[in-house]
């Protein structure tokens, strides 16, 4: 449900009258050509010019990468009051990139380029408030700088304050307001909101219940790459719940899933293998698949892999690691494995 990841901006930069080399080059991409020009803009103080040079730096465009010239490009221009380069700087401390990380002095520039409005710092700064770090956790603080990044468009902003809507974290709880910044989040192509607004739509919670839409939501952010949705994507093919069943397709969908790790996706696809369901019968590969979600902890999979050991299926009899894995099954509380071992 929640996403942790920090922003990096990479957008451009442009002052009115700043119609020189520089800025003609860089709108052009053509950084080796503004290289030159922007370097000498930047020793003059222009701040704008400072910021590009720190990125073409940073990234290694137009010129060898530097994150400590980078550094010193961005704190130049920062320190003149330009919201991106604070931005940038603020996360090269966060994330100790190319420097000491130092997340109070992220802190410090995160909230710079919030307060002159730039979204990405906003959901940054709401970010380090909401985990405490850098700064005391406030929830509060989170929610008011999620806002105000939200309200400029920036998705990740919109999903984290769909999420705090969504679970009444720090906030009274409101599932139309969660709704309908899931709905922000999912239509800018943010996929754990459309993960989250697919969901929303298939419980019937805060909006009429709609799985046609749920399975819409589901497949964009399943087309994604993202593990939850393409494994309730299965699930609703496996079902046949809001279209037509579908096998083959649960079966495809559950495999992109248990690739990515994800636990039930593991399982399922186990007991697709198994019993012959969707797929062919393979006794071998619904044992690789139990074996991955049993790693994972799972005690259902514990059980189903030690039966296997026991009666050799799928692999050589082995009756040392059926125990095994009877006992992390019984610890687990699942009782048939308890009876097994008795």
């Amino acid at each position: 449900m929640k996403n942790g990841l920090l922003i990096i901006s990479l957008c451009l930069f442009s002052f009115a009258g700043y119609a020189n080399q520089c800025s003609e080059y860089w709108h052009k991409e053509n950084y080796e050509k503004a290289f030159t020009p922007c370097k000498e803009e930047a020793e003059q103080g222009n701040a704008g010019a400072q910021d590009k040079l720190a990125y073409m730096y940073h990234q290694g465009e137009g010129i060898e990468q530097d994150k400590q010239k980078a550094f010193y490009w961005y704190t130049k221009a920062a320190e003149q009051g330009n919201p991106i380069a604070q931005h940038n700087l603020a996360y090269m401390y966060d994330e100790g990139n190319g420097i000491k990380q130092d997340q109070q002095k992220a802190f410090y520039w995160y909230t710079k380029a919030a307060e002159q409005g730039y979204p990405n710092a906003q959901s940054n700064l709401a970010y380090l408030y909401y985990q405490g770090e850098g700064i005391k956790q406030d929830k509060q603080k989170a929610f008011y700088w999620y806002t105000k990044a939200a309200e400029q468009g920036n998705p990740n902003a919109q999903h984290k304050l769909a999420v705090m809507y969504d679970e009444g974290d720090g906030i009274k709880q409101d599932k139309q307001k969660a709704f309908y910044w899931y709905t922000k989040a999912a239509e800018q192509g943010y996929p754990n909101a459309q993960s989250n607004l697919a969901y929303l739509y298939y419980q019937g919670e805060g909006i009429k219940q709609d799985k046609q839409k749920a399975f819409y939501w589901y497949t964009k952010a399943a087309e994604q790459g993202y593990a939850d949705a393409q494994y309730n994507l299965a699930i609703m093919y496996y079902q046949g719940e809001g279209i037509k069943q579908d096998k083959q397709k649960a079966f495809y969908w559950c495999t992109k899933a248990a690739e990515q790790g994800y636990l039930d996706a593991q399982y399922d696809l186990a007991f697709m293998y198994n019993n012959g369901d969707g797929i062919e019968q393979d006794k071998q590969k619904a044992f690789y698949w139990y074996t991955k979600a049993a790693e994972q902890g799972d005690a259902y999979a514990q059980y189903n892999l030690a039966l296997m050991y026991d009666e050799g299926v799928g692999v050589k009899q082995n009756i040392s690691l059926a125990k095994k894995y009877y006992q992390l099954a019984c610890d687990g509380d699942y009782k048939k494995a308890c009876n097994k071992l008795k």
